[in-house]
Formats: structure tokens, sequence, C-alpha cells
């Protein structure tokens, strides 16, 4: 009825009739807010098409089932993000990557900085489990874990989508067949990094011994641009976009070096009285966080209550 009614009040202009004497309508001047449908019946949707095939020419050799459609995906995204080009796409059941690769596809559209966060566990099939079973392997074996759905397709199909390579080096051949038609070989300007999530004791964290396996989520909480500081600074470190402070009667040249694109600053100190005269020092719209003992309380789980 609603579409009836735009045909009705002039809004979608008649310009012809089917063989079955069905209207045509021009909604080229049409653009409002709307929910899209549950159902579309768009052929690049089709999930053999879009998804089976298309993972076949980026990894000729390996099998994901049931992928879906890159396009499908693609529009999905567009229908939320498409006037969003900073926008932030977290999805938490990576599969295959074809979020992230739909993120690359839009970005490459319309010139936009989108970020995707792809999460995914290593995973191996019931199937090959049993088999590794049965010849002895067990999780965390390196031939266990090579066959993982993040070691064995996620993390491949992400890198042939941005480099235009398969696995084993050689230009992916076809064309993207959607939107922009473009050879696949040609790739993405993406930035791409691949970390692995641990479990790390609170204590080794508090006391300043796990700077390395820290430093990837304080780049996440940072905005995940530019570049990581993987090391623990001697005194005190920044890249554009955050800062790492550790010897705290550094805080000067520290806060006097702050880039103008940086907005965080972790700074490391036992001490509530010191940490919060720092943060007092930094300009307006910088945050200040409190390593280790803030941070730990943000990223806790699985904690009882008291």
């Amino acid at each position: 009825r609603g579409e009836q009614s735009k045909v009705e009040a002039g809004i979608f202009p008649v310009i012809g009739r089917g063989p079955d004497n069905s209207i045509r309508v021009d909604s080229s001047g049409y653009s409002p807010k709307f929910i899209p449908g549950t159902q579309w019946r768009i052929g690049a949707h089709n999930a053999e098409q879009g998804g089976t095939n298309l993972q076949k020419l980026m990894m000729p050799d390996r099998r994901f089932p049931f992928p879906k459609s890159l396009y499908a995906v693609e529009d999905i995204l567009r229908f939320f993000i498409s006037t969003k080009p900073l926008a932030i796409v977290l999805d938490f059941f990576g599969g295959s990557g074809t979020t992230t690769h739909a993120v690359a596809r839009l970005n490459k559209q319309d010139g936009g900085r989108r970020q995707s966060i792809l999460v995914s566990n290593n995973e191996v099939s019931a199937e090959e489990a049993a088999k590794l079973s049965v010849s002895g392997r067990s999780p965390g074996d390196p031939d266990w874990e090579a066959l993982g759905i993040f070691e064995y397709i996620t993390r491949p199909r992400i890198e042939a989508a941005i480099t235009g390579r398969t696995p084993g080096g050689e230009p992916i051949k076809g064309d993207y067949k959607f939107t922009d038609e473009f050879p696949m070989a040609e790739g993405f300007e993406e930035n791409v990094e691949f970390f692995a999530l641990t479990y790390q004791d609170p204590s080794a964290v508090e006391l300043d011994l796990a700077f390395e396996s820290v430093a990837p989520l304080l780049w996440l909480r940072a905005g995940a641009q530019g570049s990581v500081i993987e090391q623990s600074p001697a005194m005190w470190e920044w890249t554009d976009r955050y800062g790492v402070l550790t010897d705290t009667d550094a805080w000067q040249p520290f806060v006097d070096a702050r880039p103008g694109a940086a907005k965080v600053a972790f700074i490391v100190t036992d001490s509530q009285t010191v940490f919060a005269s720092i943060a007092a020092e930094l300009p307006a719209g910088v945050e200040a966080m409190r390593l280790y003992e803030s941070y730990l309380t943000t990223i806790a789980i699985n904690q009882a209550d008291a």
C-alpha cells in the first residue's frame, strides 16, 4: 500500500507498463530513509555466485561451507553506513571474512575510511578434528591450528582480497561483478592487522610485565589508526593517535610532545594523585587512562561480584 500511495501521489511517476500490464515507475529522484525489505531478489546476492564461486577464485585450494555473497553483505552495510565514511563495523562471528571484504569495497567506491573489526576463533571442523585426533594431534599442535578456520580460511581470504593474490602468490583471476566492476587482482588500498586474543595474568599486567600483550588493545582503544607502540617505552612515546608515559617524572616533555591528532594518553602509575595531576596538564580533548588499574577495571570479564 505504501508504494501504491507513492504512485498515486505522483512521487513515483509512471513511465510505462510491462507485458503483464504491471506499471514501470521512475524512482530515481526518491531517496528517503526507509527499512530494507526482509527478502531481496537480486542475482548478485546468490550465495553460490557471490560467495562460494568468488571464494574459489581467491583461494582455489580451500573450501568454506556456505559463505555469504560478498555483494549481499555489501548491500546490507550500504543501507546503514553509505553516508558514514568513518564508520566502525564490528563482526564477532568473522567466518570467512566477508564483512571485512565488503567494507573494503565500500571504501574503494567512495574513498571512505571505514574500519572493520573482525573476531573469529580458530576452531577446526568436526571432521578435521576426528582425523587429527586419530593421528595423535590435539588443539594447540601446529598441524591442528593450521587447519583452524582463522588460519586456514579467514586470514588468507582477507589477505587475498587486499593484496589481489591467492595464498599461493598468483594474481586472482576474474572481476568483481557488482556496482563497480574491476579485476580482483587489483586488491584494495587497506591496512590490516592480525592479533591473537589471549588470557593474561592480571598481576603480571598490573606490574607492567605484559606490555607487549596489552599493546594491541591500547592501539584499539585509541581508535586503531596509525602505528602501534609495541614495546614499553623507557620514559614515554607518542604515535599520531596516542601516547604512553611510563616515567611520571618525565610528564612535562611527554605533554609538550603530544601530536595534535593524538586523543588518548595512557599513564603508568600506581598513584591516583599523580595520575590526576598529569591528566590535568593534558590539553582539552585528550582522554587520560591510568595503566594498569583503570585499564584492568575497564576490560575485566567474568569477575565475581564482591
